[in-house]
């Protein structure tokens, strides 16, 4: 027998402990701490399904804990028979009713092997007599049918693979054409600075890099190439020279030169050359809606900065081309370029002026004068040096007194021929020369022969224009007034003519009394006398024109003014250029404008009616006889005139008869809301007091056009900020005004149910608001009143003391003489 072998039983297992008794020891903390690799197994436990395996049996006991392991046996075991066993259709197989009282079909062991043939699938199913069996056919089709479907889901997935593959490749071409695109936009900058920074270090050393910058502009990225167009601007600015550059002729080609020559030639060359091309780069480029503005901009920039340099005519012709632009940047681009043009003539030598006079001259006949104002308004930029014809009249006086004392020496003494004194006299002559030549070319002041020669030009090329129709006829009237000064005698009567013509005098006025009716507006016919009037003063000495006619006119666009329609500024600026500045009115005519004033400001807003009082009281102040229109006699004033009656609706200012009426507007005025309006109107019936040869103090000493600037400012200050009218009550207004349709008999009707008690409550109120206001206007006059006497006091103890003073004065200086 064989020997038995020997067991050998495992080691026992320690002691159970229960948690709380357990003791862990200083000595154990310290193995655990020197030992940390072999306890490496405790960080990788899941302590999350730990920690949920501990709280899910927490609460149970032990018989609780048995019973909750077993449930949860039976719970695996089960979802293990569903996963293996496979329901067999009820058609199939009869099912199997329960003592429950439940149907309960047979089922059959599901085959692991899905994948093996049909073969293989029936002897396996021959072993189980509870799966049902398939014949051959139907087999054979059931295979053709999953190999075909497995055919089609092969497809699907392929196709979706290099749709897929499809669009990520698109997503990676886009992504990186963008970071290239990026890339490359940066890399241009860079280059461009690059070559600009070069270029503005040392400009003969890389003149040939404005070829690239140039090839730059022809970039399909449009912001690259404005980036380039104004890199090229900036280098031209500072590489351009003070001179204009001549290119050599054959001549001079076929002479040789050092290399110093030659290297600034092929300098000047290639500069040449390339501003020429960059011009018509901006020329063609202006053309195309995106690069407008900037082409325009930078030819603006370029003329403004070098004025003397080649290719001056086409940047000019441009730049008036684009004048009266639509666009305002552009419009407002040029006029300034323009204007900088006329006021700074020390760069071009006046010759500029002179081009750009004639071309927007030219522009606007080419036009027919249908161009946007501000096209006109530029010339009122030109500047002429009115001493011109003095100091040549002085250099031909110095010259015919020079030639007669040298004839007086030349006479008396016969000094003989010297050459080498005549050789050195020459030598001297041409250095000097030659020294004024260089300053001239250097300095920004003009010379007054080329002044004197190109002036006469440009004022005759600026008039050329002519006074077209309405859209320039403001900027034509305002030039005129500024430069009427400078327009040769010949022309003024004519001038003069035209004006009267414009503001709308008819020949026929003497007969039937009134004016022809213009096409002009109000303003553009106050304009006409304003010039009529600024011309006539320039001019006092050689004209002698009566300006009746004109006197007719602003008496009858008085009358005629709308402030909606007009513009109070001109109305204002007539006042003062026609009545305010200027000599002493006709007695009549002063009277009538007096009377026409007061009536105007009752009808209009504060800034014009302060400025027809201001008129009004400069008129009483000048006419003191017509201060007896402040008396209040019934029949008017102490002079009636020739007209014993006052005609309001007379258009001649002497038929009016205004002296036979009386300002009762001041009472109204007295009462007006703004507190300014109503102490002029105090200040101006107080005249009345005076003696003629006295004048009140002034309360506002500036003149009609600074009155209506200033109340026009303040009315925009204090107009209110409200809501618009909403629909609700617009129709609520427009029910009001319909009330005044009802019939008599309606309106009997409406007046049976008035309450007479309630009206009579009401009149009572409203009187005695009356008697309030009234009340407060006396006190407001007496207040004006003290306030007249105190600064009539003031200004007599100011003048006392100047007189003690010079006393004084006189004493000490009498005193020392002595």
């Amino acid at each position: 027998m064989a020997k038995k072998k020997k067991v050998i039983l495992p080691p026992d297992l320690p002691p159970e402990i229960a948690d709380n008794e357990i003791e862990v020891s200083d000595e154990d903390l310290d193995f655990v701490r020197n030992n940390l690799k072999y306890a490496g197994f405790l960080t990788k436990l899941d302590k999350k399904s730990i920690d949920r395996h501990v709280t899910r049996v927490a609460d149970y006991e032990d018989d609780g804990l048995e019973a909750l392991y077993e449930k949860r046996n039976r719970k695996a075991a089960l979802l293990k028979a569903q996963e293996e066993e496979l329901q067999v259709d009820p058609a199939d197989a009869l099912p199997i009713k329960t003592l429950d009282g439940k149907l309960q079909y047979r089922i059959a062991k599901k085959r692991r092997s899905e994948e093996k043939n049909d073969d293989i699938e029936c002897a396996s199913g021959d072993k189980d007599d509870d799966i049902v069996r398939l014949t051959k056919a139907e087999r054979r089709e059931k295979l053709k049918k999953s190999k075909k479907e497995a055919k089609k889901l092969a497809k699907q997935e392929n196709e979706l693979d290099i749709h897929a593959g499809k669009l990520h490749a698109e997503v990676l071409e886009k992504v990186q054409e963008e970071l290239s695109a990026e890339e490359i936009f940066a890399g241009k900058k860079m280059k461009l600075a690059e070559i600009g920074m070069a270029l503005l270090e040392d400009p003969e050393s890389n003149i040939r890099s404005l070829k690239e910058l140039l090839n730059i502009c022809n970039d399909k990225d449009r912001n690259i190439v404005k980036l380039a167009l104004m890199s090229l601007l900036a280098v031209f600015k500072d590489i351009i020279p003070g001179y204009r550059i001549r290119s050599p002729t054959e001549k001079e080609l076929a002479m040789t030169v050092s290399k110093q020559v030659k290297k600034m030639r092929f300098y000047e060359y290639t500069l040449l050359s390339s501003y020429k091309a960059y011009l018509l780069k901006l020329l063609k480029l202006e053309k195309q809606s995106f690069f407008h503005q900037v082409a325009v901009r930078c030819m603006c920039t370029l003329l403004d900065a070098v004025p003397h340099f080649n290719f001056r005519e086409s940047l000019l012709a441009s730049i008036v081309k684009n004048i009266s632009s639509s666009d305002d940047v552009i419009r407002k681009l040029c006029c300034d370029t323009i204007k900088s043009l006329f006021t700074n003539e020390g760069k071009h030598g006046g010759q500029a002026t002179l081009e750009a006079v004639r071309l927007i001259a030219d522009h606007v006949k080419l036009n027919d004068c249908q161009l946007h104002p501000d096209s006109i308004n530029v010339f009122l930029s030109l500047k002429f040096d009115e001493d011109l014809g003095k100091s040549k009249r002085m250099e031909d006086d110095d010259k015919v007194k020079k030639k007669k004392r040298w004839q007086n020496q030349e006479g008396s003494k016969q000094l003989k021929g010297n050459d080498k004194k005549k050789s050195r006299q020459e030598l001297m002559a041409k250095t000097r020369e030659e020294v004024d030549a260089d300053f001239k070319a250097v300095s920004f002041s003009l010379d007054a022969v080329e002044q004197r020669r190109m002036q006469p030009k440009i004022n005759a090329a600026s008039l050329a224009g002519g006074v077209g129709p309405h859209p320039l006829l403001a900027s034509c009237l305002d030039g005129l007034g500024k430069f009427s000064h400078l327009i040769d005698l010949d022309f003024m009567g004519d001038l003069m003519g035209c004006l009267k013509k414009l503001a709308g005098f008819s020949e026929q006025h003497q007969d039937s009394g009134a004016s022809d009716q213009s096409s002009l507006s109000v303003t553009e016919r106050l304009q006409c006398c304003i010039v009529a009037f600024r011309v006539m003063r320039s001019n006092l000495d050689a004209l002698n024109v009566d300006l009746q006619d004109y006197f007719v006119q602003l008496y009858n666009l008085i009358l005629e003014y709308r402030p909606d329609r007009d513009q109070g500024q001109v109305l204002a600026e007539a006042l003062k250029t026609m009545l305010w500045e200027g000599r002493q009115h006709n007695m009549h005519r002063a009277a009538a404008f007096i009377k026409r004033l007061a009536s105007f400001s009752l009808s209009f807003g504060s800034a014009e009616a302060m400025a027809a009082l201001v008129t009004l009281k400069h008129l009483l102040q000048k006419n003191s006889k017509c201060r007896n229109l402040l008396e209040n006699d019934a029949g008017g004033g102490s002079l009636s005139g020739l007209v014993v009656k006052y005609q309001p609706e007379a258009t001649d200012p002497n038929l009016s008869g205004a002296l036979a009426s009386v300002l009762w507007e001041l009472s109204l005025l007295m009462n007006h809301y703004n507190p300014s309006i109503s102490s002029m109107a105090v200040s101006i019936s107080s005249m009345a007091n005076l003696n003629p040869d006295q004048n009140p103090v002034s309360l506002y000493a500036a003149s009609p056009l600074q009155a209506f600037v200033d109340f026009s400012i303040e009315r925009e200050l204090l107009k209110p900020v409200g809501k618009p009218l909403s629909l609700n009550r617009k129709r609520k207004r427009e029910n009001r005004e319909g009330f005044s349709a009802f019939s008599p008999d309606q309106i009997q009707l409406v007046g049976s149910f008035i309450n007479e008690d309630r009206v009579k409550k009401k009149l009572e109120d409203h009187f005695k608001l009356l008697r309030d206001i009234r009340e407060n206007e006396r006190f407001r006059s007496d207040l004006n009143c003290t306030k007249w006497s105190i600064d009539l006091y003031e200004e007599y103890e100011r003048q006392r003391k100047q007189i003690d003073k010079s006393k004084t004065h006189r004493k000490k200086k009498g005193g020392k003489v002595l």
